[in-house]
């Protein structure tokens, strides 16, 4: 045994750790496994429409180390969860449980137990016909520590993106949300019809459709007009959103003839008639519209959906670092020998910078270098660094940014060349040679290293290949050729005869060449190569087809 007269302060702590006694022993092992214990958080995610999704719902999702998650989600909102997090599906489809509900139960403590922060990602509210309450139940009996973030329900926000308020001072004032998925061969209701019918202004009811004959009968039963305005609302707040409005003793068949089916709210009342001055979603220019992203983040793409459409993210491409540092480390280590530094794109900006910090250099280690960027994009983002772009050619094609240098450096007329000019292009590993190989036929320097790859991420299309299947998507975007060759080894071959059916968008000729080269039509390219001017394109086509 280690004797504590040497006097070593260690040995003497390890000495009265081993005298505690066996109760204080089980007190501090109680304690330890108290503070190791994680802790869930319950988050609506809402109803469907990604931008009705919570700032603190948001917050949970990007801490979440496990996400057990439902079937009715935006998929989207899965894209701001870390990924290295765990992710569980629960999801319930045509009546298949993927889990039961003791299931979920048992796997929210067993991950809280073993210290993880975890996120049950519900649709709509969890508190609102979602089972949130017994989750939370189960977390109490197992002391385990929760918090509830309230979403957006269906309830209010179907009506609302079909022109409907619930309340109205001169039609009502009263509503009730009540569940219509309650067994029919039950001998007595939990609901209080001879109440509900004609107690309260405004009815909502959820998940209703295949009950719908059962609630109208009993409603009108009970003494509710059989001329009451009805409307039911499929899919709320998603692209493909459909509303009809009937009557009470109508709506039964209108549903029928419309096919409408699950999942769908049911609004019942006077404040219907609103809908016809108070609808907009189904207004907007690009409603109906789902536009699929085939790039790392969707920036530049927002006004799609201001105007109405969805953005559907499926990343094709991943950066990552290089597979070798040396060439633009060497360059940067020589920066100051260059005449010009060129970016064509803002990973190209962003991976630069943080390979030049990352060697500890200065931004004055830059002073006396010129700064080229490739679009307004790639302007905007070396402009978070503090620096002043010196030049943005019209034309983003290799030839017209010779052309571009060539007045620049003021020797087009006498030498036609690039004589004494150095220029620094970090890019992708793998890239087109034509504007390098010019620079040098006129005479320039340029050095090419790698700031970063582009790679095919692991990723499963699944769930996009079922979209394409049903048609839910009209339009399809590729930024690159990379972003359409690798969508076709994510999807397979069948991505050739999904594409035929949709209006396919791409930037620049070398981006269409591959598309054609499979045997697929180039609706839109723009004349500039950028997101914007591609976005700009997107409107007005969109916009014609939904006329």
């Amino acid at each position: 045994m280690l004797m504590s007269k040497c006097g070593n302060p260690l040995v003497s702590l390890l000495e009265s750790l081993l005298r505690v006694s066996t109760s204080t022993s089980k007190y501090v092992k109680l304690t330890f496994m108290k503070q190791s214990k994680g802790k869930v958080y319950l988050v609506g995610a809402g109803p469907g429409d990604i931008g009705l999704l919570t700032v603190k719902g948001m917050k949970c999702l990007q801490r979440a180390e496990v996400v057990i998650y439902d079937l009715h989600l935006n998929a989207q909102i899965l894209n701001y969860i870390n990924h290295d997090a765990e992710f569980i599906y629960a999801g319930k489809r045509g009546g298949h449980h993927a889990m039961t509900q003791n299931e979920i139960n048992t796997a929210l403590v067993r991950k809280a137990l073993e210290g993880k922060i975890v996120c049950r990602l519900k649709g709509g509210d969890p508190f609102v016909f979602g089972r949130g309450g017994e989750e939370a139940e189960y977390l109490v009996q197992n002391g385990i520590e929760f918090e509830v973030v309230p979403g957006v329900s269906s309830a209010v926000a179907a009506p609302a993106y079909a022109g409907i308020p619930l309340t109205h001072r001169l039609y009502s004032s009263s509503f009730a949300v009540i569940p219509g998925y309650e067994d029919t061969t039950k001998e007595e209701s939990a609901i209080d019809w001879t109440k509900l019918a004609t107690g309260v202004g405004t009815l909502v009811i959820l998940m209703a459709v295949k009950n719908l004959d059962m609630i109208v009968r009993k409603l009108m039963e009970n003494g509710r007009r059989p001329e009451t305005p009805v409307a039911v609302v499929r899919w709320g707040t998603r692209p493909d959103q459909k509303t009809i409005v009937s009557t009470l003793e109508e709506v039964i068949n209108e549903v029928k003839d419309k096919e409408i089916k699950p999942p769908a709210v049911v609004v019942i009342g006077e404040v219907v008639k609103l809908r016809e001055t108070l609808g907009w979603y189904e207004h907007k220019p690009l409603f109906g519209h789902r536009i699929l992203v085939t790039r790392e983040h969707a920036a530049g793409f927002e006004p799609l959906e201001d105007l109405g459409a969805e953005i559907l993210e499926f990343s094709t491409i991943e950066i990552v670092p290089p597979t070798c540092y040396r060439e633009l480390d060497a360059a940067i280590e020589r920066i100051s020998t260059y005449n010009w530094l060129i970016f064509t794109s803002g990973n190209g900006v962003r991976c630069f910078f943080e390979r030049f910090f990352g060697l500890d250099k200065d931004i004055r280690d830059l002073k006396g270098i010129k700064i080229c960027a490739i679009g307004t994009k790639t302007a905007a983002e070396i402009k978070r660094y503090g620096i002043k772009v010196d030049l943005m050619p019209e034309e983003f094609r290799a030839e017209g940014l010779i052309e571009t240098f060539l007045k620049v450096v003021g020797q087009r007329s006498a030498q036609n060349s690039l004589w004494g000019m150095k220029f620094l292009l970090p890019r992708a590993e793998v890239a087109r040679e034509i504007f390098p190989e010019m620079v040098r036929k006129l005479g320039g320097e340029i050095d090419v290293p790698a700031a970063y790859r582009a790679i095919k991420p692991e990723l499963h299309g699944k769930r996009l290949k079922r979209f394409l299947q049903e048609g839910r998507i009209t339009i399809a975007t590729f930024t690159s050729a990379a972003t359409f060759t690798n969508f076709i080894e994510i999807i397979g071959s069948d991505a050739y005869a999904f594409l035929k059916e949709i209006i396919i968008a791409v930037i620049g000729p070398v981006t269409a060449k591959a598309v054609e080269k499979a045997g697929l039509k180039v609706s839109i390219m723009p004349e500039q190569s950028t997101i914007e001017a591609m976005v700009d394109e997107i409107i007005q086509k969109a916009a014609r087809t939904n006329q």
